[in-house]
C-alpha cells in the first residue's frame, strides 16, 4: 500500500490547515498505526467489503466531529484490508462523485454517481469511510494528534492503545479519495444522477 508523503501543515490560532495525505497524519505513523491496528483486529464496518475500491471526490468537505485511526476492512472473499477509518458525525460535500470500476466477463463495467452538484451539496450524519488514500486541502479546528483511539471525541472510536487524532470541525478543499468502504446513518444525495458506464469515466 502505497501513502502520499505528508507536507505543509501549518498552524493558524485554534486550527490547523495545509495540503494533506490521509488527512494530516504523517506517512511513517500512518503506517505504524496501521499495523496496530491489524494486530488489534480492528473493524471498521459491520458488513464484509465487495473485492472493488471506489473512489469518492468533493470540491467541498464540511465537518463537525471528525476522528481519524487505524483499523481492517474484512472482505467476502476472505481477506483482510488494511484501512484508515475517518468519522465525521455531520458532513456535507458539494459536487459528490463516487465511481467504481468492475472486471466482468463481458469486459470493464462502471458505475459513477454525482450529487449536490446544485446549490444544496449532499449531507451525512454518523459517516465512516475505510479508506487507503486520501489527498486535499485541509483545516482543522482544536485538532488532537496522537489521542488515544478509544478517547477520540466522536461517537465511533477505535481500539485501546490505537494511535488516533480528532478535531471539532475539518474543511476539506479538493477532497480526493479511494476506499473499501463507506455507511452513514443517513446519506442524502441532493440532485443525483447514476450512470453506467464503460469504466473510462471516474470521480479523478
Amino acid at each position: 500500500m502505497k501513502f502520499p508523503k505528508f507536507r505543509n501543515l501549518r498552524k493558524i490560532g485554534s486550527s490547523h490547515a495545509g495540503r494533506i495525505a490521509l488527512v494530516g497524519i504523517p506517512a511513517g505513523i500512518v503506517s505504524a498505526a496501521l499495523m496496530g491496528g491489524v494486530a488489534q483486529g480492528a473493524v471498521p464496518v459491520s458488513f464484509s467489503v465487495s473485492g472493488s475500491q471506489f473512489q469518492i471526490s468533493s470540491s467541498q468537505l464540511e465537518g463537525e466531529g471528525f476522528s481519524q485511526y487505524s483499523g481492517i476492512a474484512k472482505g467476502t472473499e476472505g481477506k483482510d484490508h488494511q484501512v484508515v477509518i475517518a468519522n465525521i458525525e455531520k458532513a456535507t460535500l458539494a459536487d459528490l462523485c463516487q465511481s467504481v470500476v468492475t472486471e466482468t466477463p463481458l469486459g470493464k463495467v462502471g458505475l459513477l454517481i454525482k450529487a449536490g452538484g446544485g446549490e444544496e451539496p449532499a449531507s451525512a450524519t454518523g459517516l465512516q469511510i475505510g479508506m487507503t488514500e486520501l489527498m486535499g486541502d485541509a483545516k482543522f479546528k482544536n485538532i488532537r494528534i496522537g489521542v488515544d483511539a478509544s478517547e477520540v471525541n466522536t461517537e465511533a472510536k477505535g481500539t485501546k492503545g490505537d494511535f488516533a487524532q480528532d478535531s471539532d470541525t475539518i474543511s476539506i478543499d479538493k477532497l480526493e479519495q479511494r476506499a473499501w468502504s463507506t455507511q452513514a446513518s443517513v446519506f442524502t444525495l441532493k440532485d443525483m444522477s447514476l450512470e453506467m458506464t464503460d469504466g473510462s469515466e471516474k470521480c479523478f
